[in-house]
């Protein structure tokens, strides 16, 4: 059995004709979460999807979609990335200080960003790989160690971004926002290359038994550590929009944004199971939409922090309990 066959039936699986998928679940929860919101909203005399609305929920999803894209690829392998939150930050101020408010130094500092990125996704893959460290203890640990050298080193914004620059975070192409439409360009990118390529099979086989694509042929290893170095690229783009809407970087940004567990409850609320091999990046965008619609309706009821959390977290565990539903009737089937 080649390695593309291995792979194959679990991509099959996840989009069986006929039935009703966890992709489309998903998005028929986001339609009636934006008719309920509308509605409770409109209950206090506001408007949810007016213009301001809709770029306030685009906006939102940005950040969290590009770290959840690259989040879904990493679960997608049986795997798991809870660094994402404190590279974002230091991202954000090699990416400031790199610039420094000057023009020409824009493209250096976006490479060495991005570099830097890949990297650090390259030590998580290689320490969970190569150490056989578990993915939550390994990816825990990168994310200390790089807060401890924030909280060390920095007491609060440094550097600074050209203005041009920060043409990214507030240009819009109509009533989209520019670097909305790049994420969304990038999610495209990944689904194709997930159901479209080889290296895309060889993703959904390792998280389905990687025991067994091992035996297919499949470098289980490479594949695991390929994915962990696009969660932090993704990560490293996040911070890059986040820089040019700040004007500077911000050591906390990702920490107070919570991207680690936000992005994997998107993925999660998106279908993809967390023992991996099933599931993709169109239910994900789901997922990233539902959680800024929430904080959107929040936002305009006057919400208290305490109970966003709370319903937050309810979301996800009746997500989760629907999808095991679902698993256990099909097996049943």
């Amino acid at each position: 059995m080649t390695a593309t066959q291995a792979a194959q039936p679990v991509r099959h699986n996840a989009t069986s004709r006929g039935r009703v998928t966890p992709t489309l679940m998903v998005y028929l929860a986001l339609v009636v979460l934006l008719v309920v919101g509308s509605v409770l909203v409109a209950m206090r005399g506001g408007v949810l999807l007016d213009h301001g609305g809709i770029l306030n929920i685009l906006t939102r999803s940005t950040v969290l979609g590009l770290v959840a894209i690259g989040q879904t690829m990493v679960i997608l392998t049986g795997s798991l990335d809870l660094s994402p939150a404190y590279l974002i930050g230091l991202c954000s101020l090699i990416a400031a200080e790199t610039m420094a408010g000057d023009p020409g130094m824009v493209v250096p500092a976006v490479l060495l960003t991005v570099g830097f990125a890949a990297l650090v996704g390259l030590v998580n893959g290689l320490v969970i790989t190569a150490l056989k460290v578990n993915a939550f203890i390994a990816t825990l640990g990168v994310a200390l160690i790089i807060r401890g050298y924030l909280e060390n080193t920095y007491t609060g914004p440094a550097g600074s971004v050209p203005r041009g620059f920060q043409h990214l975070g507030y240009d819009r192409i109509g009533p989209v926002p520019l670097s909305t439409v790049v994420m969304l360009v990038i999610a495209v990118a990944v689904w194709w290359y997930l159901t479209r390529t080889k290296g895309g099979y060889h993703v959904y086989a390792v998280g389905g038994d990687a025991e067994v694509a091992r035996l297919s042929g499949i470098r289980t290893g490479r594949t695991i550590v390929m994915t962990h170095v696009l969660c932090s690229v993704m990560a490293g783009l996040a911070a890059l929009f986040l820089v040019s809407r700040l004007g500077s970087g911000a050591p906390l940004v990702g920490a107070d944004g919570g991207y680690d567990l936000e992005s994997i409850a998107a993925v999660v609320l998106g279908g993809t199971l967390l023992s991996g091999g099933r599931g993709g990046v169109a239910g994900t965008i789901g997922g990233v939409l539902i959680l800024a619609t929430l904080d959107t309706v929040f936002d305009d009821l006057g919400v208290t922090p305490f109970l966003k959390d709370v319903v937050r977290g309810a979301v996800l565990i009746v997500a989760v309990a629907l999808y095991a539903r679902s698993q256990l009737a099909r097996r049943a089937r």
